[in-house]
């Protein structure tokens, strides 16, 4: 086929020769872009030496093709075609396989003539930019791969560094095509012909010309011109003992070599296979070195290293070896210490791994090994994000401040760690999951030190939701950190824990659960204790949980003295959890101090602890041990009038259990007869024969009702107003605690004068009632001096 064509091109040649200068333009057989070859010398007449180096040429010429990788592209597209499409982001653009353009004898098929931009003249699309950079070779691409969808406030950003190609650019495949250098491809046939009709130019000479590799200009467009220079020379700049027959030999080389490929890969814009399999190999066989070193000698992912880390993405096997190594540069918040074989001990940047992930998941699709990893993955991005919003140092800002201007990247690196959780959830299929969060301003939260724990809860709710497996998985991982006891990463650890813990087996991880809450239990930090409360809460729901929860009663018991209503409503839940039907005795000490805290409780301003409270204290009164009731008694008798007026709050729940609890308190102190006078609907002689048994407690019962006297409830004030007229006749005059709390009742009574008519009414019987007792007597008339001595 092949020598059929430069017959036929032969013959056309030597016909336009005799046809002479008459013959019409349109005659021409050729399209005006291509190439006119050299005039044919007629006076020159060809050897059989001559004829035979022009043999040696050609086959010359078509293994510098094959060498060169020349390629046209599998589906062909016009640029019309092209036009038509919608413009695509970068992110949805994803790459296209190759073919071979030789035939099977080895020649190059005419039809695929590639252009000076290294693609096909009619398949000029717009490309993802890492193929726009020359990143994409022969073998290297992943068919398979989809690249995640860019999320609205994803950067717009070159994937591979500088210089990529934009879609005007790719879309523009028949400009200047006239005032353009011919490509490598046209090159040839062109110095084929030449060899036709110049004998005089020597063949060994023509390849020379466009052998040696172009270095990229400085502010070139890297994206540009990709395929027009040939791949560089496999020996440059490679160390003696490292070259691309022998390979690496020894562990100590890695570094030099991985330095080595990068630079020979910055300086050319053609991938080289055979270099790029070694690096793979390395890669492989020394993981930790080679990541180590990318990261250190090109901190920002430039164009060479994107190849690179390409590279390394499209191998399954040694990308299960990478992503643990920059697992643990992203964990070593800011800088990752580690020395390499050959000596070096230069500190690596956590961003700089964080930044390579964000790289690799706009390029690939590694659904398999990511979700191996992507516990630990997401882990270590929202502690990025926690701790770079806390503390970002100089030189992190230095070198982000280059990553942003270099790639057009968010201004904070808190921001762009976010950007990568998105993008990580997007590759694991939980695309509804970032929606949500944006929906519930999740994301702007998690941005926040103040606000981390609380999006970190959301999120572990709406992950639960969308994808139960996947949290499953990172619930273990969860596990495992706090067994390590990482204080660092303990905060958001159990905000997402806690979220999911009524969906593990206890008795395989409630023990190392237990552990690490009741450390937070005890913090000074209230969001730390409000987080171990929340689990204890649900452990306290599983009876497996019961004998270590209870272990923490102590702790919990010093909880119901916390200013927080919500710390002290949780405390109260987790303990009717533990007593809630399961009929656990309660020691005397432990009996003592509930029913202390608890009496305090009765009188709080929140409806839901005071009704707990109730709740426990009846708890108490029937589980405590038989040697506790006793030293019991006293605590029993003190919480008889609050749960009096308790049961005229208009809250009904609450009203109802604390008359019941009251007539509990009655039956454990043996007091019939005022049981039955409330049983008897007779409250006010209840009252008045309460405080004739218990004298001595007058004043503590004044005291007791004074604070409902500024009820906002009318039936507490009510309540209020005519025990204290009750109790009023039996305070002793001349003493001074009497005299004390007689001096701030009439107070508060003369200030009641502006209450509802009934209760000024009532406020002015009482106040009467008190001046009355207190009423002081007259002094005797002192006798006159005459009428002492007459």
């Amino acid at each position: 086929m092949a020598e059929r064509r430069f017959s036929l091109c032969r013959f056309l040649r030597r016909k336009k020769k005799k046809e002479g200068p008459e013959t019409a333009p349109a005659q021409q057989p050729e399209e005006a872009e291509q190439p006119q070859p050299l005039q044919e010398d007629p006076g020159r007449e060809r050897t059989q030496e001559q004829d035979r180096a022009r043999g040696h040429f050609r086959r010359a010429a078509q293994a510098f093709l094959t060498f060169l990788g020349i390629q046209r592209r599998k589906t062909r597209i016009t640029p019309t075609e092209v036009l038509a499409q919608p413009d695509p982001t970068l992110s949805e653009l994803k790459a296209h396989p190759e073919v071979d353009t030789t035939s099977t004898d080895g020649t190059a098929l005419c039809d695929g003539v590639v252009t000076n931009d290294g693609t096909n003249s009619n398949t000029a699309l717009p490309e993802l930019s890492t193929e726009a950079d020359g990143a994409t070779t022969e073998g290297m691409a992943d068919t398979e791969s989809t690249p995640v969808q860019r999320l609205p406030d994803a950067p717009s950003q070159d994937v591979l560094g500088d210089g990529a190609v934009s879609a005007q650019e790719a879309t523009e495949p028949d400009r200047d095509t006239e005032q353009r250098p011919p490509s490598v491809s046209q090159m040839a046939w062109v110095k084929e012909e030449e060899e036709e009709e110049r004998a005089d130019v020597a063949p060994a000479q023509q390849p020379e010309e466009v052998d040696q590799p172009q270095p990229l200009q400085e502010g070139q467009d890297s994206g540009a011109d990709t395929d027009s220079r040939p791949a560089q020379s496999g020996n440059d700049a490679l160390p003696a003992d490292v070259s691309e027959e022998n390979g690496v030999s020894d562990a100590k080389q890695v570094p030099a070599f991985v330095r080595n490929v990068h630079q020979r890969l910055t300086a050319s814009t053609t991938p080289e296979e055979k270099l790029l399999a070694e690096f793979l190999r390395v890669t492989d066989e020394h993981p930790a070195d080679a990541v180590v070193t990318l990261l250190c000698c090109a901190s920002s992912c430039d164009r060479a290293a994107a190849i690179m880390w390409r590279t390394i993405t499209s191998s399954g096997r040694t990308v299960v070896k990478v992503l643990p190594e920059l697992l643990c540069v992203m964990e070593d918040w800011p800088m990752h210490s580690m020395s390499t074989s050959d000596g070096d001990k230069t500190d690596v940047f956590a961003l700089a791994a964080t930044r390579v992930i964000w790289e690799t998941l706009q390029m690939f699709w590694f659904t398999e090994s990511l979700i191996e990893y992507s516990p630990r993955l997401l882990m270590a991005l929202l502690f990025q994000v926690l701790i770079s919003t806390e503390q970002t140092p100089e030189e992190v800002d230095t070198f982000w401040r280059g990553c942003r201007e270099q790639h057009n990247l968010p201004t904070q690196p808190n921001r762009f760690a976010v950007l990568t959780i998105k993008a990580l959830l997007c590759h694991l299929e939980c695309e509804e999951v970032v929606v949500s969060m944006e929906r519930k301003r999740g994301w702007d939260t998690l941005l926040s030190a103040d606000t981390h724990h609380y999006a970190v809860g959301l999120l572990a709710r709406e992950m639960r939701r969308v994808s139960s497996p996947l949290c499953s998985r990172i619930t273990l991982h969860l596990l495992e950190l706090l067994s390590r006891e990482e204080p660092h990463l303990e905060v958001f650890t159990v905000a997402f824990l806690v979220e999911v813990l009524d969906g593990l087996d206890m008795s395989d991880w409630g023990g190392s659960i237990l552990q690490s809450l009741s450390r937070h239990l005890r913090s000074e930090c209230p969001e730390r204790r409000r987080l171990a409360l929340r689990g204890l809460l649900v452990l306290s729901q599983d009876p497996v949980m019961a004998d270590g929860v209870q272990s923490l009663t102590q702790s919990l018991t010093e909880l119901l003295w916390d200013a927080d209503g919500e710390l002290v409503w949780m405390a109260l839940s987790i303990f009717i959890n533990e007593v809630q039907d399961r009929g656990i005795p309660i020691s005397t000490p432990t009996a003592l101090e509930l029913a202390e805290a608890l009496q305090t409780l009765f009188g709080y301003d929140n409806i839901h602890v005071q009704l707990l409270s109730v709740h426990l204290f009846r708890r108490v009164l029937k589980l405590v041990v038989e040697e506790g009731k006793q030293p019991l008694q006293t605590h029993v008798i003190q919480s008889l009038l609050p749960l009096f007026f308790l049961s005229h709050d208009e809250n009904e729940h609450l009203a109802d259990a604390s008359w019941e609890v009251l007539i509990r308190a009655l039956r454990f102190l043996k007091r019939r007869d005022l049981k039955n006078l409330l049983e008897a609907d007779k409250p006010w002689r209840f009252c008045d024969c309460l405080v004739e048994s218990e004298k001595k407690r007058v004043v503590e019962f004044m005291w007791q009702a004074l604070p409902h006297l500024e009820s906002p409830q009318e039936p507490l004030r009510e309540a209020a107003l005519k025990f204290i007229g009750i109790a009023a006749k039996y305070l002793r005059k001349g003493q001074e605690e009497d005299e004390l709390i007689t001096e701030v009742i009439i107070d508060t009574l003369q200030g009641m004068t502006a209450d509802s008519p009934a209760i000024s009414r009532l406020a002015a019987e009482t106040l009467k009632i008190i001046k009355d007792v207190h009423k002081p007597k007259p002094k005797p008339t002192p006798k006159s001096k005459s009428t002492r001595f007459r």
